[in-house]
């Protein structure tokens, strides 16, 4: 996915070979937002079109990793620059920024639910409560325990980020130590079932425990991952992450394909059946970075596709992430709305996909136009 990362020195601030910005960074960060969105209306015939029904992972832990680069990258520029309080103010207006983004997300999530008269469409978007209770509903919102469907992503970067100065300082000084410790609560979370409550019964669908892991490996790959540059560019475990995609691709596909049922032993297909996405599985974890393995290998930093228009449009739609995201959610709750009142049909299905992609690229390609710009901070 990245190039191989330059070793820090000291209390260096992280940085990538090359010069200037890795443009497969947003490419990679937009091209997530893109599938997020496409899988974020239920029964959409365009989610064939992402990760989700080829694998056990999908394009949240994408979302979630390059973040993680995202931030070790910005942060780590803004302790060269200002030292550590550089780096914690903007961690602080960062997460106001998300924070923020968040509440404004989920009023207008219940506004659009509202207007559209639809009474089914409150309970699938878990907005019923926020119309029926807006007092207590805005306000466990505001501490980060309730969110509409969709939005679950946001209250995690809010967490994330309000804690990456620490994060980045272990980093800077004990990598190793602050990927272990990050391992380990991952660890805990599958042995002892650790969750974050949510209201008013349920739990934080994004475990904020376990999905930690993959931004901190974001973050830890930028800063220290030179040491593992040998084992990546190991053609043996290339063959390795070839055969578990392969794997996994057989599985995932048995699910949908009657024919492929009796490929999959039926003792392993009660194992992985339902692979846990709250609490990040440990198969989905496995197949992201083979996933990421593989693109080291296919994916250059100068990768002759990054001039091409697709590319760039997901480049357009990565530098300007927080914006784009919320705008998927409620072009994807749009979208539900019209499906459930209008037509659910293929077509429909296939031109509102379509239609939602270019009006995410054009808002994109707007705030990368205009003079006052989103600042331009990971996620």
């Amino acid at each position: 996915m990245l190039a191989a990362p330059a070793r820090p020195l000291g209390g260096a601030a992280p940085e990538l070979k090359g010069p200037g910005r890795d443009r497969r960074i947003d490419a990679c960060r937009g091209l997530a937002l893109w599938c997020i969105f496409l899988n974020h209306f239920p029964n959409n015939a365009g989610s064939w079109l992402t990760l989700r029904n080829y694998g056990f992972s999908d394009s949240a832990e994408m979302f979630m990793f390059v973040s993680g680069v995202t931030c070790a990258l910005a942060y780590g520029s803004a302790y060269a620059r200002d030292g550590w309080p550089g780096v914690v103010t903007r961690t602080l207006r960062r997460s106001w920024d998300i924070y923020a983004a968040f509440l404004l997300l989920t009023v207008a999530c219940a506004v659009m639910v509202y207007l559209s008269g639809g009474d089914r469409l409150a309970d699938e978007s878990n907005t019923r409560l926020l119309l029926e209770y807006p007092g207590a509903a805005l306000a466990h919102a505001a501490i980060l325990q309730y969110r509409p469907v969709n939005t679950d992503i946001l209250p995690i970067f809010v967490v994330y980020h309000l804690l990456f100065a620490p994060l980045l300082w272990l980093l800077l000084r004990v990598p190793n130590t602050a990927l272990g410790a990050s391992l380990l609560l991952y660890a805990m979370v599958h042995v002892f079932g650790w969750v974050v409550p949510a209201w008013p019964d349920k739990v934080w669908f994004f475990n904020p425990l376990a999905w930690q892991l993959l931004v901190v490996l974001g973050a830890w790959y930028v800063i220290a991952g030179k040491r593992i540059w040998p084992l990546m560019s190991c053609r043996v475990m290339l063959v390795f992450a070839v055969l578990y995609l392969t794997l996994s691709l057989v599985v995932a596909l048995s699910w949908w394909v009657t024919a492929l049922q009796d490929l999959v032993p039926p003792a392993f297909a009660k194992v992985i059946y339902e692979v846990d996405k709250s609490n990040l599985a440990p198969l989905r974890l496995l197949h992201f970075l083979a996933l990421a393995l593989l693109a080291v290998w296919l994916v250059p930093r100068d990768w002759r596709a990054l001039p091409m228009p697709l590319v760039r449009a997901a480049i357009l739609c990565g530098e300007n992430s927080l914006a784009i995201y919320c705008i998927g959610v409620l072009l994807a709750l749009a979208s539900q709305i019209v499906l459930v009142g209008i037509s659910s049909g293929f077509a429909m299905q296939i031109a509102l996909s379509l239609a939602g992609i270019l009006l995410m690229i054009a808002a994109a390609a707007l705030l990368d136009s205009i003079r006052i710009k989103p600042r331009r901070q990971p996620r």
